[in-house]
């Protein structure tokens, strides 16, 4: 999409919210500041300089802070002058993201290595930036809420969030009262991008941490180069640190060294050792429940209990999530039995306080041992891993050793896949690909497809504990697709039902509310196979597995 492209889309907004406007009676300053604090920065960025300079000259005569109701006698004396200037800044700089494309190397369907998470209301520029952003290869995930932006932080972890200040339902400051402590635990940076340029509001969001406050309009070459620098910045320090800050276990480089070591030793002097995988059970019960904050709390006790009961020559590592590692040298399976068991009493004794509720948590174990004809890191860890899943499915809070006969009755993890579109070329190209379609992690992928938003949901489409990415069209007849997926948020659990909205290039209304109404992903159509391939896969493993 060119920067014209952008532009039009701005003067779209502009014209709809004010032709909007004038069928009411009355609109709140709020709403007019909220409206030209946005507009401020998306034309800046976008390159309507003109429009930028008078939004910025009238922001001087509303106030966030003031409740008044103007009427549209007075407010179009304000606002009505900006439509004339489009034209004028049409053509200017056209064709920047254009260049941009070819000076990037970027190919289709190369890996994501980065996830960058706007939060950010404003969706055309959100749209600009995530372009450009994954023209440099970025993964680049979207919340136009607080509330959106804190359920994907948590869940998602993304490598570097770019934050606004002014969000539609809190302050962007109180999100980053609520992120930055985990932000900063887990080394991600964050970045403020505002059109609130005062002086007080900068100091104060970098006392609290942040890592740089941008103001908009953004310069998006130094925007980009920017943003660079600081993953260059998160790779050093993540290469140099091998200690997981919140809980106080080593992390999975760690483990990775310590497991190359130990088998080394093996091969050379016969010395063998045990490893033992730990998960917390119902551990997203626990964050759902109580909240992520007592979630840290029962990791990090889960830590100290490990830490206090093993010797000095053992390792204990986070091995990812509620998922933790640890080797024990010169032991044998049974002995490494009576260790682990030990652990899972003094953990289950335990007792946790919050909402006024107290409650124990437990873990699963499995436990494999080196031996001359399994000494590879993979296959003892895939081990240890299918003797944790047969204590996950007999019960839980037991442990398992690891036997050649060992029966995992482990069920085939199934993907279906659902594409609803009235186009039937866009139905069978879909599909066709999908269903060729070999994800990691994923044993097999059912697709189906459906012409209509009717036929979809009288289909018996969905079943309980199934996990579905469902492919949305937006526009189609009969039902449209928002219809359809406000059907879907309201009468099935969201857990395990990923929606992402196929939209056209001009529906950017459409994009808003989708994401409002709770789809987790959009993308515009013309869209290209490979690229929609890699996205999803991105999501199904955050969201499904």
């Amino acid at each position: 999409m060119t920067t014209r492209k952008y532009k039009e889309l701005v003067e779209q907004r502009t014209r709809q919210t004010l032709q909007t406007w004038s069928a009411q009676e009355f609109v709140s300053e709020k709403d007019i500041y909220r409206f030209l604090h946005n507009l401020k920065g998306t034309a800046g960025t976008v390159g309507l300089i003109k429009v930028e300079k008078l939004v910025d000259s009238t922001l001087l005569y509303f106030s966030e802070d003031i409740h008044r109701c103007w009427p549209e006698e007075e407010w179009g004396d304000y606002l009505y002058p900006l439509l004339e200037l489009f034209g004028d800044d049409m053509d200017a700089h056209d064709g920047l993201l254009g260049s941009r494309s070819q000076e990037s190397g970027h190919i289709h369907g190369m890996p994501i290595q980065q996830e960058i998470l706007i939060i950010d209301d404003d969706v055309e520029l959100v749209a600009f930036l995530r372009e450009s952003l994954e023209k440099q290869s970025y993964y680049v995930s979207i919340a136009l809420s607080a509330e959106r932006g804190l359920k994907i932080f948590y869940e998602g972890k993304p490598d570097l969030i770019l934050l606004d200040v002014l969000l539609p339902d809190q302050s962007g400051i109180d999100v980053l009262k609520q992120i930055i402590g985990k932000a900063k635990k887990e080394r991600i940076p964050i970045i403020i991008v505002s059109g609130e340029h005062a002086k007080d509001i900068q100091m104060y969001a970098y006392s609290l941490g942040v890592m740089d406050y941008m103001p908009k309009p953004l310069d998006i070459d130094l925007f980009l180069v920017l943003i660079k620098n600081r993953f260059d910045l998160k790779r050093e320090w993540q290469e140099s640190i091998i200690v997981d800050e919140l809980t106080g276990a080593f992390n999975r480089r760690y483990f990775n060294q310590t497991m190359k070591q130990l088998v080394s030793d093996f091969r050379r002097t016969g010395r063998i050792f045990s490893l033992a995988l730990m998960d917390l059970d119902f551990f997203k019960l626990v964050n759902d429940t109580y909240g992520h904050l007592i979630g840290d709390e029962v990791l990090q006790t889960f830590s100290e209990v490990v830490r206090h009961s093993i010797r000095v020559e053992d390792t204990f590592c986070r091995f990812g999530g509620e998922e933790f590692a640890l080797f024990m040298p010169n032991t044998d399976a049974g002995s490494a039995l009576l260790v682990v068991d030990r652990i899972q009493q003094q953990l289950a004794a335990r007792t946790f306080t919050a909402k006024k509720e107290e409650f124990q948590v437990t873990f699963s174990g499995g436990i494999t041992e080196v031996r001359e004809v399994v000494n590879e890191p993979d296959r003892l860890i895939g081990e240890a891993d299918q003797a944790l899943y047969v204590s996950k499915n007999t019960g839980r809070n037991r442990t398992t050793l690891y036997t050649d006969k060992l029966d995992t009755g482990k069920a085939e993890s199934l993907l279906n896949v659902i594409v609803v579109d009235d186009d039937a070329l866009i139905r069978r190209i879909v599909t066709h690909h999908f269903a060729s379609w070999d994800p990691a992690g994923i044993d097999s992928v059912k697709v189906s497809s459906y012409a209509s938003g009717p036929l979809f949901l009288e289909s018996d489409w969905y079943a309980q504990g199934g996990k579905y990415i469902i492919l949305l069209d937006g526009i189609m007849p009969e039902l449209d697709g928002l219809e359809v997926l406000e059907r879907i948020r309201s009468n099935y659990p969201e857990v395990n039902i990923l929606v992402i909205m196929l939209t056209g290039r001009n529906n950017q209304r459409d994009i808003i509310h989708a994401l409002q109404m709770g789809a987790d992903d959009y993308v515009v159509k013309p869209f290209h196979l490979p690229e929609l391939l890699t996205r999803i896969e991105r999501l199904a493993h955050r969201f499904l597995f």
